[in-house]
């Protein structure tokens, strides 16, 4: 599939900034089931700085901005082809050992909900297992836009029954941790096509690292393994680790940040 990305993030401030610094993870990742077409990423006033792969394998790209400014605005914008792989990462290089996925961080630390939630999965393989964790995490964690935040941890969202992708992928990695199997969460996008389901363009998710198999991406909140409707960006232990953006302003006064993301699919 060939899928078209507009993602605008705009960042204003009710005072000007004397400077910023960001980190982005923006670049598509490179494994056999994507493949850049075109690819640009563009920070107003912005001066690009240094780039480099981390250890999971993702692209950093820093930039900064000189003020004062009072908005600035970051623009992806590119075609990528996709294709199915039942969501096994296969192709892709890092150099950071599974196991280190196996320590917890706050969203993603285990109460004893999420262990007892975690002990309702079973499966005859490891590969069953996770299929089973994934379903038990839909379950118990219904799909509701505004409910929950940026900060909110896993545990918080089992609570509530309610959540996002977010929340989701955040549960999905500390029930499989609680089973002795590595998850890190992954941000990118998903393809909203006429399935009728609902959907989140800029979307998480987790992968979870199988004997055999390597990292296989778990959706919860679409019941799925990611296929050739989803662009991959980067991965981390957990949704600010794994952030698009991040990044920290000298001076300015309150920040508000609208983003909005269309995902088109293009004429091969």
């Amino acid at each position: 599939m060939r899928l078209t990305v507009d993602h605008v993030t705009r960042y204003v401030y009710d005072r000007p900034v004397r400077s910023l610094v960001q980190s982005h993870r923006l670049q598509p990742s490179v494994f056999a089931g994507q493949k850049v077409v075109d690819w640009s990423v563009t920070v107003s006033g912005g001066q690009k700085g240094a780039a480099h792969k981390d250890g999971a394998g993702d692209l950093v790209q820093g930039w900064t901005v000189a003020g004062p400014v009072s908005e600035i605005v970051v623009a992806v914008r590119g075609t990528v082809e996709t294709v199915d792989l039942t969501g096994v990462l296969r192709g892709f290089k890092e150099i950071v050992a599974p196991d280190c996925y196996l320590r917890g961080t706050t969203p993603t630390r285990a109460d004893a909900n999420l262990a007892a939630l975690a002990a309702t999965a079973d499966g005859a393989t490891p590969l069953d297992l996770a299929h089973s964790l994934s379903a038990v995490v839909a379950d118990a964690i219904t799909y509701k836009p505004g409910v929950t935040h940026a900060h909110t941890t896993a545990a918080e969202a089992l609570a509530l029954g309610v959540g996002v992708c977010q929340d989701h992928a955040h549960a999905m990695i500390a029930v499989a941790r609680v089973r002795g199997i590595a998850g890190r969460y992954v941000s990118g996008y998903l393809f909203s096509d006429s399935d009728g389901q609902a959907h989140e363009a800029a979307h998480a998710w987790a992968e979870l690292h199988l004997p055999g198999l390597g990292w296989v991406g778990f959706d919860p909140a679409n019941r799925t393994c990611p296929d050739d409707r989803y662009i991959r960006l980067g991965s981390g232990f957990d949704a600010q680790d794994a952030a698009p953006i991040r990044g920290i302003a000298r001076g300015g006064g309150k920040e508000e940040m609208d983003v909005t993301v269309a995902i088109l699919q293009a004429a091969q």
